[in-house]
């Protein structure tokens, strides 16, 4: 055998070992994110809130309790997380929000949210449907608008 088949093998072997690998830490990263995910529901409460303030920053500056800081995992401190200050009953909390509720939630309305402690897993209008945001348009979609 040529040295250039036995280095094609050996890469050939390398990388289907990579994939098998990436295969079983996907399926146990998926576990783990089910486990969670119960974990959110069961704890999860409708409350109505009046949202003041959203924004996106980083976790430090966010003003949430030490605990939360001591909690998460060091290399995800410093990356940006959507938060929404938010009126509930009498007391202003700042709330953490899923990325995918985040672009739904109105600035200075009033809405139902579903809370699981301080993260806001999904949001109702209090009063009519909420707005959808319009959806970015594409490249290739903006040049056939402008033909």
């Amino acid at each position: 055998m040529s040295t250039l088949t036995i280095v094609l093998f050996v890469i050939l072997i390398v990388l289907i070992i990579a994939c098998i690998v990436l295969y079983f830490l996907g399926k146990r990263a998926e576990k783990r994110q089910a486990e969670q995910q119960e974990q959110l529901d069961a704890a999860a409460q409708t409350i109505s809130m009046l949202i003041i303030d959203k924004r996106t920053m980083r976790l430090k500056d966010a003003g949430f309790p030490p605990i939360v800081l001591e909690n998460t995992p060091k290399y995800l401190r410093r990356s940006k997380v959507p938060v929404v200050k938010a009126k509930v009953g009498p007391k202003i909390m700042t709330l953490m929000c899923d990325s995918k509720v985040y672009p739904l939630i109105p600035v200075k309305k009033e809405v139902k949210a579903t809370v699981s402690g301080i993260y806001i897993t999904a949001v109702r209008g209090l009063r009519g449907p909420l707005e959808a945001p319009q959806k970015k348009k594409g490249f290739f979609a903006r040049l056939r608008g402008k033909a």
